[in-house]
């Protein structure tokens, strides 16, 4: 999330510039407020969360399955009823099964960053044409983002949050 605000944010501060030198127009707006009003984001973490709830579902029945695999395994050896080599073979297919939960473990982190870009790419670009919008319609040079405290002293200029938030209909 960090980076898709860090893209977004970079995106909003060289976003307008403007043919007139002389009465330049600034504006700012914080990305990520705008964005943790925005219900289509919401969604969006809502259908991640769900996502990643069945992937995750799926992981923990296969650290179950490997567990009693390892108390068979366990009472098995103890009982005596297994050979050296049995019980090497037992060993690999446990570790086998414990590196196939780590594998799928860093699946699901790919999986679940990939639903999120893909839930999120169409958002920030109605977010970005919006604001492009704005600034073309009310004469821009720039407008810049304010979460990312990237200026630390300026003359007055326009927030234009509640410009972004009226147009996007929150």
């Amino acid at each position: 999330m960090k980076k898709v605000l860090y893209t977004l944010s970079l995106m909003m501060v060289f976003l307008i510039s403007s043919n007139s030198l002389s009465a330049q127009k600034f504006g700012y707006i914080n990305s990520i407020q705008l964005l943790s009003e925005l219900p289509e984001i919401s969604t969006a973490d809502d259908q991640i969360v769900a996502y990643q709830k069945t992937l995750v579902e799926k992981g923990q029945a296969m650290v179950s399955t490997f567990e009693g695999n390892y108390q068979a395994y366990i009472q098995e050896a103890q009982s005596g009823t297994l050979s050296a080599v049995q019980q090497q073979q037992k060993e690999g297919e446990l570790a086998l099964e414990q590196q196939k939960i780590q594998e799928y473990e860093y699946e699901v982190q790919s999986l679940v960053a990939k639903k999120r870009e893909e839930m999120y790419a169409p958002i920030l670009e109605k977010v970005r044409n919006t604001i492009e919008q704005i600034g073309k319609e009310q004469g821009y040079t720039m407008i810049f983002d304010s979460s990312v405290g990237g200026i630390l002293s300026a003359d007055e200029s326009d927030d234009l949050i509640s410009v972004v938030k009226t147009k996007l209909g929150i």
